[in-house]
């Protein structure tokens, strides 16, 4: 009995390392991950999402364990949308930002008619200059509760739905108690996954020779992520 809840609560912590590497969450991570300036800032912003991934992902737990709710498949479909949506947010925002400070591409805000119009602007290596703005306000990076906000979308969202499965079957054939202790189990391991996969992500950012192309291809990419991602949920609703 003894070494079956240990098995259980190791495979618990091994499928939360796992479910931090996946594309969606790395893809939505990696774009706040471009913005810090150090290896340790990019560590806490996995570990808040990791946290916030917990917490949702823990109160969905007590819904099956305490009500026998589980998220209906329709909903996670829904929920799965938002996810897309929001990595096409956070990958569009990288990429204003990256290119608003480029010499040769970045884009510029002009007022026509009383009303501001913003557009790209494009530069040869002759005339290309340094972008001066009087938007004001850092974008130095999100604030601590926008990690916490993405992980606690990813919780209810994706695969986190296979995961209540694992618990539900947990669950047949064990108490309310070792329930809680997978989910928490599971949710440590999460944490620790996604604050190595920050960790890492972090380092060519930070010791590469080109941040702001980085930027801009993270940016890119994470925004054609989204789009394809969430071209996929539309055709299974």
């Amino acid at each position: 009995m003894q070494s079956s809840l240990v098995v259980t609560l190791g495979l618990g912590f091994v499928l939360g390392l796992k479910h931090a590497t996946e594309a969606d969450h790395l893809a939505a991570v990696s774009t706040i991950v471009s913005e810090r300036r150090s290896i340790w800032d990019s560590a806490i912003v996995g570990s808040i999402w990791g946290l916030g991934h917990t917490i949702s992902l823990f109160i969905a737990g007590l819904f099956i364990i305490v009500l026998g709710v589980v998220i209906p498949e329709r909903v996670a479909n829904y929920l799965e949308l938002g996810v897309a949506l929001m990595i096409i947010g956070l990958g569009s925002r990288v990429l204003y930002l990256a290119l608003r400070g480029q010499t040769k591409v970045h884009v510029h805000t002009h007022t026509h008619g009383g009303s501001p119009h913003v557009h790209l602007h494009f530069h040869d290596s002759v005339d290309g200059h340094v972008v001066t703005s009087t938007h004001e306000g850092s974008h130095s990076g999100f604030s601590g509760w926008r990690p916490f906000l993405v992980g606690t979308v990813h919780g209810l969202a994706g695969s986190a739905a296979l995961t209540l499965l694992v618990l539900t079957d947990v669950m047949r054939t064990g108490t309310a108690v070792l329930g809680l202790a997978y989910l928490l189990v599971f949710g440590i391991g999460s944490i620790g996954g996604m604050l190595i996969m920050s960790c890492l992500i972090a380092l060519p950012f930070r010791f590469g020779s080109r941040p702001a192309m980085l930027r801009i291809l993270t940016g890119a990419a994470s925004t054609a992520f989204g789009l394809f991602y969430a071209s996929k949920i539309f055709i299974k609703l």
